[in-house]
């Protein structure tokens, strides 16, 4: 495939303009992962602009929170206007950023047009007014939502619009005022972002962006300016946001970490179904989805069946560069690309059993392709690394077992707890699983991919910290404020004993 071209690198955005690096701290180029010759990207880092960028949000804030919901929701309409209108540009810069198949990109990029919609007409019903009339005697109650303030939000590159998007549309529409650090791996979505926001005529520090790496991340989420941060990747990062932030009280954070989830196939399972949802649990987005498919638990009395159709689809999936609408596109980079090979030799010297090896492939186009990989794990093991870590790839690990209770002891084992899938009629199976599963998502003859935007989204354990994003998103971006109203003049006749009350005019 040919290069399109390099797109300009316009430097961070803060304060309603975008801000070219004449101080750089640090450059890298972003060369796409599915054709390493196309240089799509050439980014750089300034340190002075983290603190810019959450100053500028500070200032911004008291602004933006005094404005009424309906003119904050007018602002995001045109925004949503102009998502719809570039839908084409989101999902090819997404394309070639992430490596993913041109048709995957499109419906992240619908994804999100669709959150501003989902959000104002549904989630934001969560954060309305109530009032309590006669909560007390002569006293009305009333709970009303406030924003918090500037919220940082620090986006993966699996998901580099959608996931961000998911977090930014509910805090600006609470009044929020957001500094967004995409990815290093995925900026240049971001810096579309920045322009539609731009377009859209959204106030200058409501919403800023400042490119980076780790050390930008970790300055930014440290930053005293920061009332919240919202991020989404991996548990490690996750793990160290909460030690960066431990004295920082005031900060809440929203962690959506990774996942090791299980898909169950019992007995009595529509096998036709299950075999199908369970490819595209296992290998869609080549595996790098915090809710993908990474154990299969098959009942003994249909493993055969179910193995046999799954092998021979897994095997015919086609790999590929974006633009020729594969199924599966390339890891992100040759970092994903050694721990992917690597845990396939951890698999086998715990005793796994490949029935497909995962394996490099060389294209028509240099990338980071790997072939799918499915291993047979005779035993459970707690303490096994392959078992019980997160390996971001398409990898499936198939088990065996007819006893529900051995079933949800390998699905907690791992501490992750993000998705689970039941293929079964048995409904007593799936309310067990309900109470006894810990898991943020657990569904019905359904994979454990593919949430959507109306329910929450986060996990148990080292998968989240119960602060649930999508529909929920709304409640972490507001402060729920109690406030009792007395319209009454003084009554005397309520003076407490004790009390010698006479008030002299």
């Amino acid at each position: 495939m040919s290069s399109k071209g390099t797109i300009e690198f316009r430097g961070d955005f803060i304060d309603g303009e975008f801000r070219s690096h004449t101080t750089k701290d640090g450059e890298w180029l972003v060369k796409s992962p599915g054709d390493l010759k196309d240089i799509v990207f050439e980014a750089s880092v300034s340190n002075e602009n983290i603190n810019r960028a959450c100053l500028a949000a500070r200032a911004a804030f008291p602004m933006w929170a005094k404005k009424t919901l309906e003119e904050r929701v007018e602002h995001v309409q045109r925004l949503k206007e102009i998502y719809q209108a570039r839908v084409e540009q989101i999902a090819e810069t997404i394309s070639r950023e992430t490596g993913k198949p041109l048709w995957e990109a499109k419906t992240e990029a619908t994804a999100m047009v669709g959150k501003i919609s989902i959000t104002i007409e549904h989630s934001l019903k969560l954060v309305e007014n109530q009032k309590i009339s006669e909560i007390q005697p002569n006293t009305d109650g009333w709970i009303r939502f406030k924003p918090r303030g500037v919220m940082a939000i620090l986006g993966p590159f699996n998901f580099p619009g959608h996931l961000p998007n998911g977090h930014i549309i509910p805090a600006i529409v609470t009044g929020n005022t957001v500094v967004f650090k995409p990815s290093d791996k995925t900026p240049v979505i971001a810096q579309v972002m920045a322009e539609m926001f731009e377009e859209a005529g959204i106030p200058a520090g409501v919403f800023n962006v400042i490119h980076g790496k780790g050390d930008t991340g970790k300055r930014l989420v440290e930053s005293e300016y920061i009332d919240g941060i919202l991020f989404t990747g991996s548990y490690e990062v996750g793990l160290k946001i909460k030690q960066a932030t431990l004295h920082h009280h005031w900060k809440i954070l929203a962690l959506e970490m990774g996942g090791k989830n299980c898909t169950v196939v019992w007995n009595d399972a529509n096998l036709e179904k299950a075999v199908y949802d369970t490819i595209t649990g296992s290998f869609l987005t080549t595996g790098q989805r915090c809710s993908g498919t990474s154990k299969v638990i098959l009942h003994p009395e249909i493993k055969d069946k179910f193995i046999e159709n799954f092998y021979e689809t897994a095997k015919k999936l086609t790999i590929g560069h974006w633009e020729s609408n594969p199924f599966m596109g390339p890891l992100i980079d040759s970092d994903s690309v050694e721990k992917y090979i690597r845990f396939q030799e951890i698999a086998k010297r715990e005793g796994a059993e490949s029935l497909m090896r995962g394996k490099t492939l060389n294209l028509d186009t240099d990338g980071y392709y790997v072939t799918p990989s499915i291993n047979l794990v005779e035993k459970f093991n707690a303490k096994s690394v392959y078992q019980q870590n997160e390996i971001f790839g398409p990898n499936v690990a198939i088990m065996t077992t007819d006893d529900f209770n051995h079933v949800l002891q390998i699905q907690n084992a791992s501490g992750f707890g993000l998705s689970m899938a039941i293929f079964s009629e048995n409904e007593a199976l799936y309310n067990k699983a309900l109470l006894e599963a810990r898991v943020g998502l657990l569904n019905w003859n359904r994979t454990t991919n593919g949430a959507s935007s109306r329910l929450p989204f986060g996990g148990m354990g080292k998968s989240g910290n119960d602060r649930p994003s999508a529909h929920f998103a709304v409640n972490y971006c507001t402060v729920p404020v109690a406030s009792l109203e007395d319209r009454n003049p003084f009554d005397e006749s309520k003076v407490l004993p004790g009390i010698d009350y006479s008030f002299k005019d």
